[in-house]
């Protein structure tokens, strides 16, 4: 009986088949234009159909000096960002879900309110802030920002509200301490919820364009979105239609190697916070 239950109806199947390739096509298009060469998309842009197909596009990026430069900064103001994500996140949520302070719950929503404010509100303030800090064009003004993560701890203080408590109780009887409880017991129950949100944050900062573009003044500090759109300029985005294209497959591999290794977690803490 169970049998039957999970198979998928046969018009089910057909919906998700031509949403799959509502939502593969625009990826292919891309993919194919990106390794045709700019003067036979001049041309006729449905010579992406035909062969041949060249890897010029791909060559141009990476002869372009500043290109592995630009791929270094993302990489190192994503992977920076994620880690304080997680380490901020997952402290703030141990202490709103497990311990017991004055104004716990005031905190929490004055946190919660963050969710409501939008970047552009608050550019300027920061803008100047870090300009007085001498911020600008540094890693750790472009990571600071990112810090900042409202929906981080909420999404990690529901999942260790989720935790019974009755480990707490167990493993104070056994003799550990706060920190012992927090880092041995309770943070590797978290893995999941920690996958997800890296994930979600990597890919945040990964993106990121708008602050970027304001901190970043100097080319050896562009990160990849930036450096990419400042390259393409009109040229690009006229007759060279498949070097832009290519620019937009180079930039979206990591980010399709990031969810490929960590889709599994991902999985799994959705399917947790569903049964929660």
């Amino acid at each position: 009986m169970s049998r039957g239950r999970d198979r998928i109806s046969p018009v089910a199947l057909v919906g998700l088949l031509i949403g799959a390739a509502i939502m593969v096509a625009p990826l292919v298009w891309t993919l194919l234009l990106s390794l045709k060469s700019n003067s036979e998309l001049m041309r006729d842009s449905a010579a992406a159909f035909s062969p041949p197909y060249t890897l010029e596009n791909y060559h141009a990026i990476l002869a372009a000096s500043l290109v592995p430069r630009w791929l270094l900064n993302s990489l190192i103001v994503s992977l920076g960002t994620t880690a304080g994500v997680l380490i901020l996140c997952s402290l703030a949520g141990y202490g709103f879900a497990r311990l017991q302070f004055p104004f716990r719950r005031t905190l929490l929503a004055l946190v919660l309110i963050g969710l409501a404010i939008p970047e552009q509100a608050v550019i300027l303030p920061r803008h100047q802030l870090f300009a007085q800090l001498g911020l600008h064009n540094s890693y750790p003004g472009l990571m600071l920002p990112g810090l900042v993560a409202p929906f981080g701890v909420f999404f990690m203080t529901q999942y260790f509200r989720a935790i019974p408590v009755e480990l707490d109780e167990a493993a104070m009887l056994d003799g550990a301490s706060r920190f012992t409880l927090f880092w041995k017991v309770l943070l590797p129950l978290t893995l999941p919820a920690q996958a997800t949100l890296g994930v979600f944050t990597f890919l945040g900062s990964w993106n990121d364009y708008w602050w970027p573009l304001i901190s970043a003044t100097t080319s050896d500090r562009f990160t990849l979105t930036v450096g990419l759109a400042s390259s393409q300029m009109n040229y690009a985005q006229t007759s060279g239609l498949g070097f832009l294209m290519a620019q937009a497959v180079f930039a979206s591999i990591p980010i399709l190697v990031v969810y490929v290794l960590f889709q599994k977690q991902i999985v799994r803490a959705m399917a947790g916070a569903a049964v929660r």
